[in-house]
């Protein structure tokens, strides 16, 4: 077909008359072989002489050969581009023809092809014209194929073949979205109350949290209480635990399946949550609403909550020290933690726990409690007088104390740690002592450290992305609807917020996490809510020893304590069996009681008589703090009284608000 068109292509140019085809070739700037020109100049005239025999202005035969041949190559060229296009308009509507047919017999229905394109010069339309003469005739000389006039029936694609396109789809789709409608930066207990608010006030929502863990969000309190306390080590694998009552509970407060996979959640019609687990942002641009990540992936979005918790503080002896004794050394924070203490634990080693706060004696207990089974041995060291000495009493500080050595645990008071080596595998721990009767001994060994003296905000995306921070309680500034910019929220540890009865504060507790991240989440669909909670906290030594608090709880105030005798209801275990909730600051808040019974207030005559009761935190003889100790479900009531800002004087009156038969009665006017 092609040596066709050339050979009609010379015919046509050979008829053309010469002098006409020189111009049509200078013209179309094909004329380059034989006709370089002499050009002299003399007496201000231009002369232009040829290399041809012929006259000034003509060429030699041999020229317009070459000339033409040339003219030939490029013509030809020129109508099989024009005919491939042609061609492929032709296959397409052809092509379109055959699906339109519903007759089986082609032959009678076959309609011409489309109509030439128009090339852009005259000279080429008529090339392509005779040409396509020419291939059309070829064409249509052709026979059919079977195939063609018997076209095959749509197939329908099979199950396997539908989730293979799927798949080849979901290849071109990011692992990250690169939008986020709500984004939650942090995946702790605050993440999950407001992504249960924002969906709660916003079916449709999309909400993509992204955390540094491994894993979605879980509950934190049983890492150091429930976990411990289960004797099934298949459950633990599993990371379930038994409340007290004997029901199993997952540590996850969701199942897998509640969550959708991040890359696919802006193709939910109805939204969803997506976490990312195993990033960080490394910084927040507030002006053009974006994040970036740790592997430098951005992501826009439209709102933002910062909840990313606390880390725990270290102590300098051993963020100085070599490697080998931080190896030995844990923090304990998170599921990781969790795994690894246990499994040391389990070996029957000595454990050295470094801290007499909430964490330190929850820890120091559960690891009595695991030491009777294993083996093993744990101590306890902390700078105060007694337990939880800066939130109790001395007297009940010391009380405590005595009821955490009865669960096996050794413990030094009045001391702290000012050196740390290795002797023989093993952490010699140098000791310093606080108080004039702090411990005999200067050295402690132990195989493993805990360290647990507190938590600092996490704020590393202030700096970065000019967020303010409160130089004396630390963490994001934040205003009464919990905003620290605009569209921009702050929820749970890190959040330094102003409580309208107390001042401005910063909480570090689960209900706290819980309340203030369902606040935000609130807010940011809109509802534009000020933060009045008052958060409490609780706290379990055991399945015997347990307490609740609201307010300022520092034990530098004047306190009023009332107690009475416990019966065997008055634990946290008796709590959890009739309740069913380990989480206590998940119970309903009672009502005031209409009545109750008390009797002469009169001074503990042992110290069995501190089993129950209520220990009132007063400022200017103003109630600011209340702690029911194994006393359950009051929180209401102390919740009152604070707000109240009543002067207390009549404290048998507070004895029968919190339904306490009062045996005695114990003061300190510390300050």
């Amino acid at each position: 077909m092609r040596n066709i068109r050339f050979v009609n292509l010379i015919q046509r140019l050979n008829t053309l008359n010469y002098k006409n085809s020189s111009a049509v070739l200078k013209q179309t700037n094909l004329l380059r072989v034989n006709t370089k020109a002499v050009v002299s100049h003399s007496n201000g005239q231009t002369r232009q002489y040829s290399s041809s025999s012929q006259g000034k202005f003509d060429f030699s035969r041999t020229s317009i050969i070459y000339t033409l041949f040339g003219a030939s190559i490029a013509g030809g060229i020129t109508i099989f581009m024009l005919n491939s296009d042609n061609r492929l308009a032709s296959v397409k509507a052809h092509t379109q023809e055959k699906v339109e047919q519903s007759e089986p017999k082609l032959e009678e229905e076959i309609v011409s092809e489309p109509t030439e394109k128009q090339p852009e010069n005259e000279t080429s339309n008529k090339a392509s014209e005779k040409s396509q003469e020419s291939n059309s005739s070829l064409e249509q000389t052709k026979p059919i194929s079977t195939e063609e006039n018997n076209p095959p029936e749509e197939a329908v694609p099979t199950e396997g073949e539908l989730r293979a396109a799927k798949l080849d789809e979901e290849k071109f789709l990011p692992e990250i979205p690169s939008h986020a409608q709500y984004l939650i930066v942090g995946g702790g207990t605050a993440a999950m109350a407001a992504f249960k608010a924002i969906r709660a006030n916003d079916p449709t929502a999309r909400i993509l949290v992204v955390t540094e863990e491994d894993y979605k969000p879980y509950m934190r309190p049983p890492l150091s209480k429930d976990l411990w306390m289960t004797d099934d080590d298949e459950l633990i694998k599993q990371l379930k635990f038994k409340q007290y009552n004997g029901n199993e509970r997952s540590l996850f407060f969701l199942e897998d399946e509640f969550y959708v996979q991040p890359k696919y959640l802006n193709e939910q019609e109805n939204g969803g949550v997506a976490i990312l687990t195993g990033k960080r942002v490394e910084q927040i641009d507030v002006q053009n609403k974006t994040v970036k990540l740790n592997n430098n992936w951005e992501v826009a979005f439209d709102k933002c909550l910062i909840a990313t918790g606390g880390r725990p503080r270290n102590l300098p002896v051993f963020e100085k020290s070599w490697e080998k004794i931080k190896n030995r050394v844990t923090l304990f924070r998170n599921i990781e933690d969790f795994k690894k203490l246990y499994s040391i634990a389990k070996e029957g080693k000595t454990i050295a726990i470094v801290g007499g706060g909430f964490l330190g004696s929850e820890l120091a207990c559960a690891l009595g409690h695991v030491s009777k089974k294993f083996g093993g041995k744990v101590i306890q060291v902390f700078p105060e007088s007694g337990i939880l000495g800066k939130i109790l009493p001395e007297y009940l500080s010391e009380w405590t104390t005595s009821k955490v050595r009865k669960e096996g645990v050794t413990v030094i008071p009045n001391a702290s740690i000012n050196k740390a080596q290795l002797n023989d595998e093993k952490v010699e721990l140098g000791l310093q002592a606080t108080k004039a009767n702090g411990p005999h001994a200067n050295w402690l060994m132990a195989d493993h450290v805990v360290v647990a003296v507190g938590l600092e905000p996490n704020v590393e995306l202030a700096e970065k992305s000019g967020f303010e921070t409160d130089p004396k309680f630390g963490g994001y500034l934040v205003n009464a609807e919990l905003q620290a910019r605009n569209n921009i929220w702050v929820a749970g540890d890190a959040a330094c917020f102003f409580d309208i009865k107390l001042g401005r504060r910063r909480v570090e507790h689960h209900d706290h996490a819980v309340v203030s991240g369902r606040l935000a989440g609130e807010n940011m669909t809109g509802a534009a809510k000020p933060y009045w909670h008052q958060s409490m906290f609780w706290s379990d030594l055991g399945p015997k020893i347990g307490f609740e608090a609201i307010g300022l709880i520092d034990s530098s105030l004047q306190t009023v304590g009332l107690f009475a005798k416990a019966e065997e209801v008055d634990t946290p275990k008796a709590q959890v069996q009739e309740s069913n909730e380990s989480l206590r600051s998940e119970i309903k808040d009672t009502q005031l009681p209409e009545g109750g019974q008390t009797s002469e207030l009169k001074a503990p005559k042992s110290m069995d008589e501190y089993g129950k009761g209520v220990i009132l935190y007063l400022k200017n003889e103003t109630i600011v703090g209340v702690l029911t100790w194994n006393v359950f479900k009051r929180i209401a009531i102390a919740r009152q009284l604070i707000q109240s800002q009543e002067k207390v004087t009549n404290f048998a009156e507070m004895a029968k608000l919190f339904r306490i038969n009062a045996t005695g009665l114990e003061g300190d006017s510390s300050n």
